[in-house]
């Protein structure tokens, strides 16, 4: 699942389960039943988990582009790319100690 993937989820899940618990509340205030309440509102959290818990081909629309390795294989020996130095040295010698 990629970064858009999860935003997208989140937002699904959170859409979801509000628009499952104002049904359910509505529906069990209407009807006066609490059970029919945690029964639409179950189902509610049910469908809602299958919605955004599994990696879903629609949370991969957006590939991400990795990096170079910092390290590479040198006839089998890994090798560890060196860092790039600077020409202008911008560090102080250290102060000397007065005793």
């Amino acid at each position: 699942m990629d970064w858009q993937g999860q935003k997208l989820s989140e937002s699904l899940m959170q859409i979801m389960l509000v628009a499952s618990a104002t049904v359910a509340f509505l529906t069990g205030y209407f009807m006066s039943s609490f059970k029919n309440m945690l029964i639409i509102y179950a189902a509610g959290v049910v469908i809602t988990l299958l919605t955004t818990v599994p990696n879903w081909p629609y949370f991969n629309r957006h590939s991400l582009q990795w990096l170079d390795p910092k390290e590479t294989e040198i006839h089998g020996v890994r090798v560890q790319k060196p860092k790039p130095q600077s020409q202008n040295s911008s560090k102080k010698p250290p102060k000397a100690s007065k005793k």
